[in-house]
């Protein structure tokens, strides 16, 4: 954050200490409680110059704005405290936030009642101010409690996509609100713990499928962007695009979209049209940035102009579509549906190269490799010692060599104290080891997600 941003955020918080602090001293209709509103309504639109939207985060006695620290809850007063009693973690304000909704919104904090436990249900629901609590806690890398939480924001934010899809099918428009309030959630986890999130994405589950490939490749979009250095509400924006990426799909009949087997060319020309649709879906959704419709147009599209829509050629895509595009074909091979065996990822990899290179922008995919690993963070993995190991992290220089944490010793026996190997090291005590395949978690009577 730079420090002119840094400053605006500052006055906004202390704004909205003042006109609270007002609001217990005088009545609504007193004009130093109007001066309040004004002055922070004023704060916010001036942040609303610099982006589109932006968060505030409430996590123990600190106050975060978009991801960073902007300083101790001591230095605004009781706001902090009453926000968090009230059930209030994080603040969302969307640029076209109007007067009304600021002042309903500075009435239901103001009429918190001061007890532990609180609720945002008491909060009204707002078309350009949302309310929640930060589901993930400071990074604490390895930490169990920690992981625990990141597993139960993907499963929420499962649930959400599901939510999305059905009203994009009964309402013709996804709910925005619910889409914009999970990726503030994702988003976060993404910029504290950008592996444990990554790790849940190795998750396959046939019968959510389509729900948790929208929440998959939203993360996984994130996560390149995030290796950009995209951050904010930029990277919410692309987390967005990449969940919305197939929504279109809902205009797909239901026969086409959940066949056994293969689309004969009649139905993959249905299929074919979910791109156009999205794009529609989308630009008709109030609320919803300008990037998404464009994903939802491109991401079938290729560099080299393959692709579709037919006929439809960019010299240059849309970093998001290309992001987007490579989250979607990755994840899309490596789940396992009725017609598909999961794909190893070197396999995955060699798609995304596939043709010379052409299809996909190589760069892009170099980092993504850098960041996913031939064998990724999550994966229950055998070494050549005999071994069974849970991948940590990646190591960049040799996607092939990551960090492990050795579960079970060679000769099989679980073991009482789990320990690290960095497998790019070698050591005069130990043989070196490497990976020889991939393992199922399923063959075994603990989680790995929860062990790394």
């Amino acid at each position: 954050m730079t420090a002119p941003k840094l400053q605006l955020a500052d006055e906004l918080l202390r704004a909205l200490t003042a006109t609270l602090r007002a609001m217990q001293l005088y009545s609504k209709s007193h004009p130093i409680i109007a001066r309040n509103v004004e002055a922070l309504s004023g704060a916010i639109q001036l942040l609303h110059t610099l982006q589109p939207s932006l968060v505030i985060g409430l996590i123990g006695d600190e106050v975060i704005v978009d991801d960073l620290p902007v300083g101790k809850a001591d230095a605004y007063g009781t706001v902090v405290r009453r926000l968090q009693q009230g059930g209030v973690e994080r603040i969302t304000i969307d640029r076209g936030m109007t007067r009304s909704e600021l002042t309903t919104f500075i009435d239901a904090v103001a009429a918190v009642e001061q007890k532990e436990g609180g609720s945002t249900a008491a909060f009204p629901t707002l078309a350009h101010i949302r309310i929640g609590r930060v589901t993930v806690g400071p990074r604490i890398e390895g930490n169990v409690s920690d992981m625990a939480e990141i597993k139960r924001l993907y499963n929420d934010a499962v649930a959400a996509a599901q939510s999305i899809w059905d009203s994009a099918t009964t309402e013709h428009k996804p709910d925005a609100t619910v889409a914009r309030t999970m990726i503030d959630g994702l988003a976060q986890a993404v910029a504290q713990n950008r592996t444990a999130l990554l790790a849940l994405t190795t998750l396959k589950n046939y019968d959510n499928y389509t729900f948790t490939h929208m929440v998959n490749v939203s993360i996984l979009t994130m996560g390149q962007a995030r290796g950009l250095g995209i951050d904010g509400s930029l990277l919410r924006e692309f987390g967005l695009a990449g969940l919305m990426h197939d929504i279109g799909k809902v205009r797909t009949p239901a026969e086409i979209l959940t066949k056994p087997d293969k689309l004969t060319e009649a139905e993959f020309a249905i299929m074919k049209r979910h791109v156009v649709d999205g794009a529609e879906i989308l630009r008709k959704t109030p609320d919803m940035p300008a990037l998404a419709p464009v994903v939802a147009f491109e991401h079938h599209l290729r560099t080299d102009g393959s692709g579709y829509p037919e006929r439809v050629r960019r010299p240059v895509l849309n970093v998001g579509t290309m992001l987007c595009s490579i989250a979607d074909v990755y994840d899309a091979m490596r789940s396992v549906r009725a017609y598909q065996d999961s794909m190893p990822t070197d396999r995955i990899l060699a798609v995304l190269k596939r043709n010379d290179g052409l299809q996909f922008d190589q760069p892009l995919v170099r980092r993504f490799v850098q960041l996913i690993g031939i064998y990724p963070a999550g994966n229950l993995v055998r070494l050549t010692t005999g071994e069974v190991a849970v991948v940590r992290k990646v190591y960049a220089p040799d996607p092939y060599r990551p960090q492990v944490r050795v579960l079970i010793s060679g000769n099989g026996q679980r073991l009482d104290i789990p320990y690290e190997l960095n497998l790019w090291e070698t050591s005069p005590d130990r043989p070196s080891a490497s990976v020889v395949a991939p393992l199922d978690p399923a063959n075994y009577n603990f989680d790995p997600l929860m062990l790394m």
